[in-house]
């Protein structure tokens, strides 16, 4: 390593790095399912949660998703923390091994007698450190304390931590290191705090040793009982199980903190027109329409909380509300706006919103220049199919050419020469 005031020692080094050649491995830390993303469509932004956390600028907008450079990308994985879809997930390793790690763990545990284990998360480096020293010069962890080593806290997310309760653990304590962001962590810690019912999650912010022991011993335990389950599935399936799980009253619905994944999406009828704007623009399915009637369903389990409906809605018709509901009926759609169909005056068919149709004609027909004369007016009320053989019959038809000249017979050439 040179003095930077040297420069002669700093152009040595330059000059031996440039004759090292070789190569080396960089690791895929992110795994991306591109249809999954709910970044934008139809040029209108939504969730831009793995953009503004990413430290390296490793990640971009690419049309209706975003795109990850792995050459870029350091692996701290904070954007498959908050990833609301499961687009980006961290796979070195898969979050799955994770999951099965923290339940072998919990299971071993029970099986060896203990009750009540507590999951001490922390990385390979510093966290490795501190619990050594803690066990060879101090007090060490207490022996309900588990730990567990992942490659990066950072994207020990609400999934992992409500997992980690789900599997029997009754506190998940996270070891942070120097310098660690905490803005993804304080997010996913306050998401899995509304979730875990009467379960301890914290945030662990010590550099001594000792003070990581005392910690520990002087926390008291909490007073649940838990009763393990197998977390399988995506993130989204496994935070879930789990707060059913920690819950109470399993038919509950639990509020949650803004920019929560989860949630439900409310309709001010006054304001929809049923454009259905938002149901063709959803990411995930949870807006939806009927063919058959004016309607606009909705699927709470599968709303992503992305804001894409609300930013497209021309009526400002749309809002969010962050929970979760425990119940099945979350999995069901529901009609959260519906009005009677207009019938076509012509051949009865059913098209379009009633009170829409009725409000363009209360505005258009007989004031304005292109539909004052009453067969114009008529034109507002018709379906589709109605409306082109209106206008095509009509004296100012579009599709009409001149008129055809007459076809000339065998008496009309003979006439012509009688003539001459």
């Amino acid at each position: 390593r040179a003095d930077p005031g040297d420069p002669r020692a700093v152009a040595a080094s330059v000059f031996e790095a440039g004759q090292y050649i070789g190569t080396f491995e960089k690791p895929l830390y992110l795994r991306l399912e591109e249809h999954l993303c709910a970044h934008s469509r139809a040029g209108q932004a939504g969730c831009s949660n793995c953009l503004d956390i990413c430290p390296t600028g490793a990640i971009s907008p690419d049309g209706d998703h975003v795109a990850v450079d792995p050459l870029i990308c350091a692996g701290c994985g904070a954007c498959s923390a908050l990833c609301p879809s499961g687009a980006i997930t961290y796979d070195h390793p898969p979050t799955e091994d994770l999951f099965r790690r923290i339940y072998g763990l919990a299971d071993v545990f029970r099986k060896a007698g203990g009750t009540q284990p507590r999951l001490l998360i922390s990385d390979g480096e510093f966290g490795s450190e501190m619990i050594s020293l803690a066990a060879r010069f101090g007090a060490g962890l207490p022996a309900d304390v588990i730990p567990l080593e992942v490659a990066t806290v950072s994207g020990f997310g609400h999934a992992e931590m409500l997992a980690s309760l789900a599997s029997g653990f009754v506190s998940v304590h996270v070891l942070l290191s120097p310098g660690t962001d905490r803005t993804a962590l304080d997010r996913e810690l306050a998401l899995a705090q509304s979730l875990a019912g009467n379960c301890l999650l914290e945030l662990l912010d010590v550099n001594d040793p000792d003070l990581l022991s005392a910690h520990l011993y002087a926390l008291p335990k909490p007073d649940v009982s838990i009763t393990p389950v197998l977390p399988l599935g995506s993130c989204r399936q496994v935070a879930r199980l789990a707060a059913k799980t920690l819950s109470d009253d399993a038919q509950c619905t639990l509020q949650l903190p803004d920019q929560a994944p989860f949630g439900a999406v409310e309709v001010n009828p006054d304001a929809c027109t049923l454009c259905l704007s938002c149901a063709s623009l959803c990411p995930s399915g949870a807006l939806g329409d009927n063919p058959d009637m004016p309607q606009l369903r909705f699927q709470e389990d599968a709303c992503l909380q992305c804001r894409l409906c609300s930013t497209v809605c021309p009526e400002n018709a749309l809002t969010l509300r962050p929970q979760m509901n425990l119940s099945d009926a979350a999995f069901e759609q529901r009609v959260l706006h519906e009005e009677e169909p207009y019938a076509c005056i012509e051949c009865g068919a059913l098209f379009g919103v009633k009170s829409t149709v009725e409000k363009i004609v209360e505005k258009l027909a007989g004031k304005h220049a292109m539909f004052e004369d009453s067969e114009a007016g008529r034109v507002i009320r018709m379906c589709d199919d109605c409306r082109v053989k209106a206008k095509f019959h009509s004296t100012d038809n579009p599709f009409e050419g001149s008129e055809r000249p007459r076809t000339r017979m065998t008496d009309d050439y003979l006439n012509a020469r009688k003539d001459h």
